[in-house]
């Protein structure tokens, strides 16, 4: 089984891709969220149980990435769309986590888990940038007397 991106997908930096194109954050994750859920079929059509284990606690963090950047789309302030986006990235991290484990354990090659790993360390970076971003933003809004309620 290969989890590495498909040929549509592009191999992006700080929200850069490599032809300089900015690749749309929610795409991105739920193309992530996409390949976790391969690996724990993956996973699950093996005989060891702690692949299983692994295999359903990955899953869970990877998915809530993505459902926590949307819901900060709808936040109620700034502060509770940074709020959305660090859950977000505290989940990009777990999901991290649970991949170096699997991999030490020798439940999936390298080979295998290295492009998803690289991804989801891209992931983390992404996310940081855009609530270092927003932090600014609202530390300026501040200074100027402006309050913010739906942004």
């Amino acid at each position: 089984m290969n989890f590495e991106p498909t040929a549509t997908d592009i191999t992006c930096i700080d929200g850069t891709c490599k032809k300089g194109k900015p690749r749309e954050i929610r795409e991105r994750v739920f193309q992530y969220a996409l390949r976790a859920i391969k690996l724990y079929q993956h996973l699950q059509r093996q005989k060891d149980g702690a692949g299983w284990i692994l295999g359903k606690q990955y899953p869970r963090a990877a998915c809530s990435i993505g459902a926590n950047i949307e819901e900060a789309q709808s936040g109620e302030s700034r502060a509770d769309f940074i709020h959305k986006l660090g859950i977000a990235e505290k989940e990009a991290r777990e999901s991290l986590y649970w991949l170096r484990l699997t991999l030490r354990a020798g439940i999936v090659s390298a080979g295998k888990l290295d492009p998803l790993m690289k991804e989801t360390e891209e992931l983390i970076a992404v996310l940081a940038s855009i609530i270092l971003s927003a932090r600014g933003k609202r530390s300026l809004e501040r200074g100027s007397g402006v309050s913010i309620h739906n942004s």
